[in-house]
């Protein structure tokens, strides 16, 4: 994590801007989800292509907080870029009915958050396709070591901007976003990380928190240092193991990723050979 807040947004700028040149293409969508990750590309977007060349579609589902959908049109309004408000409560509600008969009785489990992530990815893509708009992925680094994240869901998009940055790096990126003039409200940096793909659902129900899982990942991943040796210099071995665990189960997922902007010697791209 040594590059400075300023290196970051620089790569990240010009790496969309490389990108869409490469591509033809002028403009960009994204999910504005009220958090930080999707904040920030948003901001970078802006910088990269132009105020008028960025959308953000805000799909609230059952599951999401009223501050969640503030804190989106907050920032879309700050930055002046045009947003579309989609609830996807409905369509849910449809799919959860049509697909009882192949689901059976079993109580929710993460087969109904996929669901919810998924119909967010075809409404971007459809989006992306009548518009001829790139859909720009807003998934990070340490969600994406971890298998955090939903394949044809929001793992969806032409260019991944932020997954080789670790989810505590976006804090120092965010406020140096902020330096200018205040752009990513200070409720969204302060928010407890959350997929809100169920009743107060946050993210370190699932993984460690990230204060302990990145320097953990750092240490793997950059450094190739082995997991013995980072449990002999301190780090917790539940999350080392965890991290290890998270890495077998979920290659199948770095193989069907989009294209994304490096940032550092070891992307989470195939075949990067993290012990």
């Amino acid at each position: 994590m040594h590059r400075s807040p300023e290196q970051l947004y620089l790569t990240l700028v010009t790496g969309i801007k490389n990108f869409f040149e490469a591509a033809g293409a002028r403009t960009a969508v994204l999910g504005l989800s009220g958090g930080i990750d999707s904040a920030i590309v948003l901001c970078l977007a802006v910088d990269a292509l132009g105020k008028e060349s960025v959308r953000a579609l805000m799909m609230p589902s059952p599951f999401s907080t009223v501050h969640s959908v503030t804190d989106a049109v907050k920032i879309a309004e700050q930055v002046n870029i045009s947003y579309d408000i989609i609830p996807i409560d409905s369509i849910y509600y449809k799919y959860i009915k049509e697909l009882a008969p192949l689901l059976g009785n079993d109580p929710p489990d993460l087969t109904e958050e996929n669901l919810q992530a998924r119909i967010r990815g075809t409404i971007l893509m459809a989006h992306s396709n009548k518009k001829g708009s790139l859909l720009l992925n807003t998934t990070n680094k340490s969600e994406l070591a971890m298998g955090y994240g939903t394949l044809y869901g929001d793992l969806s998009g032409a260019l991944m901007v932020l997954a080789d940055v670790y989810k505590t790096q976006l804090y120092d990126l965010a406020a140096y976003l902020n330096t200018a003039a205040p752009r990513i409200p200070l409720s969204i940096i302060k928010k407890e990380p959350s997929a809100e793909l169920r009743i107060d659902q946050k993210d370190s129900d699932t993984l460690p928190p990230y204060p302990l899982l990145d320097p953990v990942l750092y240490a793997l991943i950059e450094e190739q240092q082995s997991p013995q040796n980072v449990i002999d210099q301190g780090a917790s071995k539940e999350v080392v193991e965890q991290v290890m665990k998270a890495k077998h189960t979920y290659t199948y997922k770095h193989l069907q990723l989009p294209p994304l902007i490096k940032v550092t010697d070891h992307p989470l791209l195939p075949p990067d050979k993290w012990r």
